[in-house]
Order: structure tokens, then sequence, then C-alpha cells
């Protein structure tokens, strides 16, 4: 080993993200073998004038999952030891499943029947995706890092939810999840760094008496690309669809739940690309409201109930691990929204005397 060399290491103890360093200095040789010290090093440094690309699957029995809230449950599936998921579901391989539920803040003085709760589930299928092109007179003439993958879920949001007292939307976290997959080119192992914290999050105005349920299926892929000629682009893309399992509401009022989560994508430890991907249902009441003397009231007008998707983040500067020109800001990906109807009705919605379920 000399003075130049590049080193490119898989996860190890005392390097559990992988290195990717070169050698400044050689020590001198040990018991251990020989000792050197290094500085950080970039892929072109490693990869030259070569092209390398990609694609592997995130093998989910290697994701490392904590939990953030007591009623999370993990199952997932692999080859050669399939696991199943709650109530005997049998799970695709390659796929993992967190489940949860929590309960949720109520208005104030709100009856027994408005009490309110998130449940649900988020399965993933991640894959990773890397390539590197070496340029023709040097440097680097393209490269891209992505995360892409299936996602399907089903959650439901039930009673009359209330924003947070400062007025924003409620963020509960329920679970973090980090893997370091291997993409082997050739000889080298590049390191992909992921990190996914699953989240329930809920923005209401403590009006609106909901049960609504969506089943939602898709992909979705977020990332940069690079060209020599016109530099870092992002990659932000969703393609999902839902249909109402159940949907049902009462007053008007306004209330939107999603299930996401916020992703961050890097090589050899340092974070690239930063995403939030949050699948969502949301429902509108419009109308108005009158109360009986016996405590029973009644709201006229319409409501909708609508399923949609959110898709934002940002290329970070430490994407120049690559060897490709420093930007000094943030790239944002763009705010990718999509939605689409899945119920509605309009009327007289009879409601019960304060106290009792309805």
């Amino acid at each position: 080993m000399t003075v130049g060399d590049v080193i490119a290491s898989a996860p190890a103890p005392g390097a559990p993200q992988g290195v990717l360093a070169k050698v400044t200095q050689v020590v001198g040789k040990t018991d251990r073998g020989t000792e050197v010290k290094t500085a950080p090093a970039t892929l072109d440094a490693l990869l030259g004038g070569s092209t390398a690309h990609g694609t592997v699957p995130v093998d989910p029995a290697s994701v490392k999952v904590e939990p953030l809230a007591p009623k999370v449950k993990v199952s997932w599936a692999r080859t050669g030891g399939l696991h199943f998921g709650p109530k005997g579901a049998q799970l695709p391989l390659g796929r993992l499943r967190l489940d949860v539920g929590a309960s949720l803040p109520t208005p104030p003085g709100g009856p027994a029947s408005a009490e309110a709760s998130a449940a649900g589930y988020v399965q993933l299928a991640p894959e990773v995706d890397f390539s590197y092109e070496g340029g023709k007179g040097g440097g680097v003439g393209g490269a891209s890092l992505t995360l892409s993958g299936n996602w399907s879920s089903q959650w439901e949001l039930k009673g009359r939810a209330a924003v947070s007292t400062e007025a924003e939307p409620l963020r509960v976290p329920f679970a973090k999840l980090h893997a370091d997959p291997v993409i082997q080119v050739g000889p080298v192992p590049v390191v992909v760094n992921l990190d996914l914290t699953c989240y329930l999050q809920v923005d209401a105005d403590g009006k609106a008496s909901v049960d609504v349920k969506q089943d939602l299926k898709g992909t979705f892929a977020v990332g940069g690309s690079y060209q020599h000629a016109k530099g870092w682009s992002p990659v932000a893309k969703a393609a999902m669809h839902s249909t109402p399992v159940r949907a049902t509401a009462a007053a008007a009022g306004n209330v939107k739940a999603a299930i996401g989560a916020e992703a961050s994508l890097g090589l050899y430890g340092s974070v690239g690309v930063t995403a939030d991907v949050a699948p969502y249902l949301r429902v509108e009441g419009a109308g108005s409201a009158s109360a009986a003397t016996d405590g029973s009231a009644s709201a006229t007008g319409s409501w909708s109930a609508f399923g949609g998707v959110d898709l934002s983040g940002a290329l970070r500067a430490h994407l120049d691990i690559f060897g490709t020109p420093v930007f000094d800001r943030r790239i944002p990906l763009g705010t990718l929204h999509r939605e689409w109807k899945l119920a509605g009705g309009k009327g007289t919605v009879r409601r019960a005397p304060t106290g009792t379920r309805h």
C-alpha cells in the first residue's frame, strides 16, 4: 500500500457505513498489518474513466428497525425465510411491513363518541440504484443515486381529531429503519446508506367526525442524476393509486391524515439525498349545523374524501462524493403533488346527543 492509493471498504466493525478514503501517509508495519493515515476520497479517484452501474433490492432481513411507539409490529419476507404479517397475512418476498396504531388528541370537552385514532400499515420493497460514468477527457461524465421501490399501505382515521396546541400538523414518528446495502461493482464495494423514519401525521380542525379507510399501492423514486453538460438534476416520481375501503363523515370541517416516510440516501456515510414520501387521505365538509333542546344535532351540506401523495426533498452538497463539481446550496427535488377523489356525499346528517355513540 502506497501514498495515493484509494481504499473502498464494505461495512465492517469500526466502519459500519463503509469507508472510501485515500492513503496520505504510510506509517509502518504492525502485527495487524500496515498502518496508514487517510483522508476522504471521491469515487472518480477510485473508478477513473470506467463505467459502473448497479441496482440492488434492500434485504428486509438486513434492515435495523427501531420502534418509536408502543404499538408497532414488524414483519418481513425473504427467500428461504418466509415470515408472516399480522393475522396470518403472507407477505410478498422482499417486503418489509410495519403496523402501527395510535390515539389522537381530541377537542377539549368533546363527547366520548368523538375519541380519535389512526391505525394502519406500511409495506415497502425498496431498491437502491447507483451509476457512474467516467468522462472522456477526465472527470465525471455522468452519475446517479436513486432510491425507488414498491409501496403499499392501508390506514384508517376514526373520530374527531384536533391539531396540536401550536396549530401545526401533529406528526408522530413510529419507527426508524436503517440499512447499508452494498452494490458490488467489479472488485469495488459501493456502500449505500439508507435511513427511513416512518410517521403518522394528522392536520385537523377538530370539527369533522370521520370514519375513513384507504388502501393504497404504487411505486416511487427519489434521487439525483448528473450529466457533465447539465450538472445535477433531481429525480422525483410517484405513481400511486388508492381505493376507499370505508368513507363516512359528519359535520362541517376538515381533516388530513398521512402515513409517510422521511428518507435519506448517501454513500459511505455521506448523505446526498433527502426526501419525504407522504401518501395521505383528506376529508372536507361544508354546510350549516343546528342543535335541538334534546341535545341532538344535524348538519346539512356536503362532504368529500380524497386520496393523494406529496413528495418533497433535496439534493445535498455531499453528492460531491462522486467527484462532480461542488454546489453550495441544496437543490430541491420540487414538490410533487397528486390527489384524487375517493368518495363523497350530501344531505342532512343526524348526530346523536352528546356522550352517546353515533
